[in-house]
């Protein structure tokens, strides 16, 4: 059984390195942590490398290791690599999924133009898996879907789907090229969702809330929506316009 003790040791600044997005790219790996997250992620192959168990921490009887390398370690360590106020005493090591937007598969897409949030990131990858879409794109200027955050926000579904980081223009123009219609989200020269039909093969668009999404996106859809304002509110969370449009249009 392997033990660290000392948060001073080479592997744990190496792990605690992953909580930098620089570290993420140049190694391909990145840090969940949290019962539920690392359970997810094991009925996945060939995500987790390892698996990190504070001290005086039981795994659960249903998780199923299949072979997974198990660490443990001294609650220091725990709070070192921990990006919670309150460590649950498991975390894990993986890797990234190698993604591309010229291979992915698919009739429904969630395309993201430049939402930051971490949050609003992960809730959107959330809902949608709930919805069934095939996958998620982000493209520039999104926040980073292996950002912790993003990761706790997600509450698995990150593993669920494929999400890819990639040029939402270029993917446009793949989606054409299927007859896949896309629709963008805009508050000019738009029409009220309820007027798109609903359908087994669509892409949304959606952008952040400051500046939505860019008129060079919004020049190249079939269609742009918007979705009525009924109070005195001067917009919806983005998360929660997806989540309204994904089922709109969700056959």
């Amino acid at each position: 059984m392997k033990y660290i003790q000392s948060a001073k040791n080479p592997t744990v600044k190496q792990w605690k390195k992953l909580l930098s997005k620089k570290e993420r790219d140049n190694s391909g790996k990145y840090l969940i942590e949290g019962f539920h997250l690392v359970e997810e992620a094991l009925k996945e192959q060939d995500i987790i490398q390892e698996v990190i168990v504070s001290e005086g921490t039981e795994l659960p009887v249903g998780f199923q290791l299949n072979g997974v390398e198990v660490t443990y370690v001294s609650e220091e360590v725990m709070k070192a690599i921990s990006d919670t106020e309150s460590p649950q005493g498991i975390a894990a090591i993986c890797e990234q999924k190698a993604l591309s937007i010229n291979n992915i598969e698919g009739k429904t897409f969630l395309l993201i133009d430049a939402v930051q949030d971490p949050g609003n990131i992960g809730t959107m990858i959330r809902t949608a898996d709930a919805a069934g879409i095939d996958a998620v794109v982000l493209g520039n200027g999104c926040a980073d879907p292996y950002n912790p955050k993003v990761i706790r926000s997600t509450q698995g579904s990150i593993f669920h789907l494929p999400v890819i980081k990639g040029d939402l223009l270029d993917f446009i123009g793949q989606m054409k090229q299927k007859d896949i219609p896309v629709y963008g989200t805009s508050l000019e020269n738009a029409a009220s969702f309820d007027q798109a039909a609903k359908s087994d093969r669509f892409a949304l668009i959606v952008g952040n809330e400051g500046g939505g999404v860019s008129k060079e996106l919004l020049a190249n859809t079939d269609m742009n929506l918007y979705i009525p304002i009924h109070g005195r509110s001067e917009s919806l969370n983005v998360a929660v316009a997806a989540g309204i449009l994904l089922y709109h249009l969700r056959a």
